[in-house]
């Protein structure tokens, strides 16, 4: 994925959402939500590039990345990857949330494979890289559908993963249903437990 060549190709997408972050963010000085929404997309930008990933955009209080590198199952491990990295790695942060201003805040996530279009797009003068495609949709779907806590992964994204997803330990959830079409079947991987909060 180059920002400069509009391409159509298959891509793991991965949705993270902040948790919470409403209720912090009515509580907590302007500047101070800010500093606390900059540290979660710093944190998520970390992951998905160290996975070979790429942000694509920042949507309120959740950030969207994608992963094309390599075969499928390499960029869907990449992806996997970045979601559990994140998850454990905000662990900390968000205890130290809860610690300094007496709201828990946690990350749901969700991840799907599919084909996606690639490119520039947006006002002249503002274009960014972005995606466009039913995977990007799903995905965002699914991350709404994910508790504070847990990973959710598409079924066509469990195939791409092989015989490794037999061993993640992901319970079947019921599936998602769209309008007419046929329901999506996800599965749901918290990395300790889900958190009593959405």
């Amino acid at each position: 994925m180059t920002p400069t060549n509009p391409e159509r190709r298959e891509a793991a997408i991965l949705n993270a959402e902040l948790r919470n972050f409403t209720r912090l963010s009515e509580v907590l000085p302007p500047e101070k939500v800010l500093e606390l929404a900059n540290d979660f997309f710093s944190l998520c930008a970390m992951t998905v590039t160290a996975n070979a990933g790429k942000v694509l955009s920042v949507q309120n209080d959740m950030l969207v990345g994608a992963f094309a590198t390599g075969a499928r199952k390499d960029f869907a491990n990449k992806a996997l990857k970045s979601a559990q990295d994140l998850q454990r790695e905000f662990g900390t942060l968000g205890e130290q949330w809860k610690k300094d201003y007496g709201l828990p805040a946690a990350i749901s996530a969700a991840v799907h494979l599919g084909e996606a279009v690639f490119g520039m797009a947006g006002p002249i003068a503002h274009q960014q890289f972005v995606a466009f495609g039913d995977c990007v949709s799903v995905t965002e779907r699914l991350v709404h559908r994910a508790r504070a806590g847990e990973v959710i992964l598409s079924l066509d994204f469990m195939k791409a993963l092989g015989a490794s997803a037999q061993t993640l330990g992901a319970e079947e959830l019921p599936p998602l249903e769209i309008g007419k079409r046929t329901p999506i079947a996800i599965y749901g991987m918290a990395l300790e437990k889900r958190l009593d909060f959405t």
